[in-house]
């Protein structure tokens, strides 16, 4: 294959979340604007995900962060050392400081969240295909910080946030941004009732007695 004929072949992609919608979201902003990448296959769990990647060997494989059966470490976990030519990019809701370290550390080239639109999505590919490192950009500095070495850098973990599930993070999250329950369940694809599980189980959990508490705590840790 020459270099020409390489520049022009499309970059394939593999999409893996557990919401299906958001799937044919992303596969029809990618296939609509942009012919040098072909979405070839999607997974919404782990073990679907780890066997359609080991059988398609895409390039690109856009990968949620948390997913019912473990997440996006886990595909990596179970991929990278097998087809260690396959690239992973993070597309999460999520923007917690654990949650992008977690899937860097596991191997993935970058981390967006799900707020980019269709063309950057696919200069993000573009980019992670041809070797380069991509961040949303409120991520890169803590992501530089927990990865260099100078005086200062961010700890890798904050033990009362490692009290929270990962999706009690994104709730408290949304929650002190301002979002009420039913716009945060149409965030996180969930019910309003398991919202307000959540949100008790915060509360329970950092010992605050109020949203307006919580927001202030997640605020000092960042999470905002």
């Amino acid at each position: 294959m020459t270099a020409e004929t390489s520049e022009q072949d499309p970059i394939t992609v593999f999409l893996v979340d557990d919401h299906g919608l958001f799937r044919s979201g992303v596969r029809a902003e990618l296939e609509r604007a942009v012919p040098d990448v072909t979405v070839v296959g999607e997974a919404g769990s782990v073990d679907e995900a780890v066997a359609a990647i080991r059988h398609l060997r895409p390039a690109v494989v856009l990968l949620d962060v948390h997913m019912p059966d473990g997440g996006g470490a886990e595909v990596l976990r179970r991929i990278r050392p097998e087809l260690p030519d396959v690239v992973f990019l993070a597309l999460s809701v999520s923007d917690a400081a654990e949650d992008v370290i977690a899937v860097i550390r596991a191997g993935a080239r970058g981390y967006v969240t799900k707020t980019i639109s269709g063309r950057e999505l696919a200069d993000a590919v573009r980019r992670v295909h041809s070797g380069d490192a991509v961040f949303s950009p409120r991520l890169a500095g803590f992501v530089l910080d927990v990865f260099s070495d100078r005086p200062g850098a961010a700890p890798h973990t904050d033990p009362e946030l490692d009290m929270l599930t990962p999706r009690e993070r994104d709730v408290l999250r949304l929650l002190a941004r301002g979002y009420a329950y039913k716009e945060i369940a149409g965030e996180l694809f969930i019910s309003v009732k398991t919202v307000e599980t959540h949100v008790s189980s915060v509360l329970r959990k950092t010992q605050m007695s109020n949203r307006y508490e919580l927001s202030r705590w997640a605020s000092d840790r960042r999470l905002v």
